[in-house]
């Protein structure tokens, strides 16, 4: 039983399963590593500046999503306000990762809002005077509102509208960038 599809497919799991293991996070630490030498791995990093929780992980290698990444960051980015936690899509994490790429940078996206429920984009909608959608991609998982330190706010949107790869909103008065999954426009 010498079948090279197997041993591929079982060499590339295993491949997975390291940077899944070296994933792991340690209490406290809320940072998450993979070895240098896996191959074709994306990293990002984060700040929270509502939670002030702090993260770096690598979220894929080549093609495949590391879901011990995946489950932390539903958690990372969770409803700040009441806590609840939302299915991010993955496919949002390649937008940042390119967009970190295009701009030359390994800093930390600072975030303001990832997952929104419902609730909270009900109360935030009608309490603050407009900005907020009534069917926003945050209640998705498919937004995230960040900004770079260091990057000029306008060259964040620049870049990220030049990926076309979902929506762009800049909030310069707010000082933060939107970005999402959705169908590509840009506002603001």
């Amino acid at each position: 039983m010498n079948n090279p599809h197997r041993r591929q497919f079982l060499g590339r799991s295993l491949g997975v399963a390291h940077v899944a293991m070296a994933s792991v996070l340690l209490p406290g630490t809320a940072r998450a590593f993979a070895p240098e030498s896996a191959n074709g791995a994306r990293r990002l990093s984060f700040n929270h500046l509502h939670t002030r929780e702090r993260t770096a992980l690598v979220y894929a290698v080549g093609g495949d999503f590391v879901q011990p990444a995946l489950t932390h960051l539903n958690h990372f980015l969770r409803d700040h306000y009441s806590g609840e936690v939302g299915q991010m899509d993955p496919e949002l994490y390649h937008v940042l990762h390119r967009v970190r790429r295009e701009l030359g940078t390994e800093l930390p996206f600072h975030v303001i809002s990832g997952y929104r429920s419902p609730h909270t984009n009900e109360t935030l909608r009608t309490t603050r005077g407009g900005g907020v959608a009534r069917r926003s991609l945050h209640m998705d998982g498919k937004a995230i509102d960040v900004r770079l330190p260091g990057v000029p706010l306008t060259d964040l949107r620049d870049a990220a509208i030049s990926l076309q790869a979902g929506g762009v909103g800049f909030y310069g008065r707010e000082d933060f960038v939107h970005i999402d999954t959705g169908r590509v426009r840009s506002w603001g």
